[in-house]
């Protein structure tokens, strides 16, 4: 172990500006400070609470701004570049099932255990432990696709893997690939109106982050129709589940594009579907319910530049049990969101506190998915920046 990492930030500067035989009058003029400014920092007399001075300070001294912030301070990069993105882009790319290649040696895996295997993945998605997910997906949409050519009743299974591949890439904002996933998972789908209606839901998330909304507002309207028990009291809770899921979709997309009476009438119709369904359902995976209409009301808002409207939602129904029961990766989704709320309406503060709130629940969020990684960039540029954010932001090289 280096003996500086067990030092406070202001001894780490002193201990790495003693290793580059720097005397403190040299190290203020290269960093355009006083001495006394230099001594402070040393002596913890003075806090260093700016993204932008830790990174001066590294620059001087060439070291990475993370050696500065102790020994658990690790640089996390976006994942949506990452070798696991690049496999993940190869097993999709892969034809060897229709061309009859042969497996390469991997076994054929029995349907209930490729299943289990694809629930797992969903849940970690859920609990948005975005690298997990991204280095099993290779291998795992390998042994759906070969467990499904061996027996037919795989093919739930490897629609679900082709689900929760497109949700990862829309999340990592790699949405031609989100696009190539959901294509095969729409396709595997096709004769099933439940599994085409849960691919669907995907698919309203990946033209949405292509920007086709347009298009995204007609595809889940149909889907969505497809689905709809013509009486919502006879409908089960799946099948109005998938079907108000769908219209969130589409509610989302108009909101995309300006229509704000599209927003209203299919957000109400949504809430109709939600009543009978109740809060803390996941039934295909889409957490579907009162509180998440709730969500999606906030999330049209921002589209819609209402941002106070989003940020007073937002305080509203995060008091509700059906909160703390919506899966982890969509409140953090939300919450980030909701921070970039506060930031278009000029309060830091409320920005870095919901900040907070989303790394203690989903840090992967922040660290890894592009947009958090943004929003953490902006957030710490402000003076009231937590202390907590600020040493994320330089152990990310982000601010």
């Amino acid at each position: 172990m280096d003996s500086s990492e067990l030092l406070p930030v202001g001894r780490r500067v002193a201990y790495w500006r003693g290793r580059r035989n720097l005397s403190q009058q040299v190290f203020a003029d290269r960093l355009g400070k006083s001495k006394s400014w230099v001594d402070k920092v040393e002596r913890g007399v003075r806090t260093l609470d700016k993204v932008s001075t830790l990174q001066d300070i590294a620059a001087v001294l060439r070291i990475d701004p993370a050696l500065l912030l102790g020994r658990d301070a690790r640089p996390a990069d976006a994942i949506g570049g990452t070798a696991d993105v690049t496999l993940i882009r190869t097993a999709l790319s892969r034809y060897d099932i229709p061309l009859a290649r042969p497996a390469g040696g991997r076994p054929v895996l029995p349907v209930d255990q490729v299943a289990q295997q694809v629930a797992h993945a969903w849940t970690t998605f859920q609990h948005a432990r975005y690298p997990e997910v991204a280095a099993l997906l290779p291998g795992l949409l390998a042994d759906v696709e070969r467990a499904r050519a061996a027996d037919p009743a795989g093919r739930a299974a490897l629609v679900d893997a082709y689900r929760v591949t497109a949700s990862l890439l829309v999340k990592l904002d790699v949405p031609d690939l989100a696009w190539l996933a959901v294509d095969r998972a729409i396709g595997v789908a096709a004769g099933d109106p439940a599994l085409v209606a849960a691919a669907a839901v995907q698919l309203g998330q990946v033209l949405r982050a292509s920007d086709q909304t347009r298009m995204a507002k007609s595809a889940m309207l149909a889907a969505a129709y497809r689905i709809a028990p013509p009486v919502i009291e006879d409908g089960v809770p799946a099948e109005l589940s998938l079907c108000g899921t769908l219209l969130l979709q589409a509610a989302l997309a108009a909101a995309a594009h300006g229509d704000d009476v599209a927003v209203v009438d299919l957000l109400d119709e949504a809430a109709a579907l939600a009543a009978p369904v109740g809060d803390g359902q996941d039934h295909h995976r889409t957490g579907f319910g009162p509180t998440a209409v709730a969500v999606a009301r906030a999330a049209a808002a921002l589209a819609l530049g209402d941002d106070r409207d989003a940020v007073s939602r937002h305080k509203e129904f995060t008091r509700r049990d059906g909160w703390r029961w919506l899966p982890v990766e969509h409140r953090a989704g939300h919450l980030v969101d909701v921070a970039r709320a506060h930031l278009r309406t000029a309060d830091p503060v409320g920005a870095g506190r919901v900040l907070v709130d989303t790394d203690r629940i989903a840090p992967a969020e922040i660290r890894h998915r592009p947009v958090g990684r943004d929003t953490l960039a902006r957030v710490v540029r402000a003076p009231t920046a937590p202390t907590t954010l600020v040493r994320l932001a330089a152990s990310l090289g982000v601010g």
